[in-house]
């Protein structure tokens, strides 16, 4: 009896150290996919449900990360994130990562999806990359910095638990929220054209800077060691909220983009 306790402790204790580890968190991914399943047009959505098998993007959207811990993939771990130096204009590519990140992720991606010579089963891959990709994109602390791992070295306290400035914002405050990922996509703002259109508007690298920015102001917005909670989850969740509507509405326009 003691060993199947013990058993079921580990499981469990497991079981939540994955989820509080996992970019945008498991809820939040599939949050995005399914609100750009939503915006897809039907060109993109027979494509994608040929590629898919009938699967949802939904489905799909944790597919990067759970593939982490596999040695084969490892390679791809540098491409969930982008460091830009704080004091630099913009991201040159003889600049960055020999080891990949997350701008070259999205063209790679982007790239091979394209390509009329990629393979079915690398399409099925990189589009399950891109899903989850567009949406690390859109958590700010993906384009952190590089000397606190984008906020994981930034140790504060949620609530009475410890964590970091990256794991608030990767889960902790979603999880906290206590919604599914269909009721995250349906409780969405009502957008005019005009504000689908303000959210479309640029490519890749605007969305990177955007990112940056917000994470910026993130960073001075908070102390190592410090506790948050109720305040902070007021203050900063519905940034939450519109990062995942964003998320959503951009990774549409790119696979709009693709099977046009």
């Amino acid at each position: 009896m003691k060993k199947l306790l013990l058993s079921l402790l580990t499981l469990i204790v497991a079981s939540v150290s994955f989820a509080n580890d996992s970019d945008w968190g498991k809820t939040g991914h599939r949050a995005t996919a399914e609100i750009a399943e939503s915006h897809l047009n039907k060109k993109a959505k027979q494509a994608i449900d040929e590629l898919l098998n009938g699967h949802g993007l939904a489905f799909v959207a944790n597919y990067a990360d759970d593939i982490k811990s596999d040695p084969e993939y490892r390679k791809f771990g540098p491409w969930h994130y982008v460091n830009i130096a704080p004091d630099a204009e913009e991201y040159k590519l003889e600049e960055a990562s020999e080891s990949g990140d997350l701008v070259q992720a999205i063209r790679k991606c982007v790239e091979v999806l394209k390509s009329k010579d990629s393979s079915r089963e690398d399409k099925q891959f990189y589009l399950k990359m891109l899903v989850h990709f567009v949406g690390d994109l859109h958590q700010p602390f993906h384009t952190g910095h590089s000397e606190d791992k984008g906020g994981n070295d930034i140790q504060v306290r949620w609530f009475n638990d410890g964590s970091n400035i990256h794991r608030v914002w990767d889960s902790e405050m979603i999880n906290f929220y206590q919604m599914s990922y269909t009721e995250l996509a349906i409780n969405t703002k009502d957008l005019n054209k005009s504000q689908l259109k303000d959210i479309r508007k640029g490519e890749l690298l605007d969305w990177v800077y955007e990112s940056r920015a917000m994470a910026e102001d993130l960073y001075a917005g908070v102390e190592n060691g410090e506790k948050l909670g109720y305040t902070y989850m007021y203050e900063h969740m519905p940034t939450v909220l519109d990062q995942l509507q964003k998320g959503g509405i951009r990774l549409a326009k790119i696979l709009n983009d693709i099977y046009s």
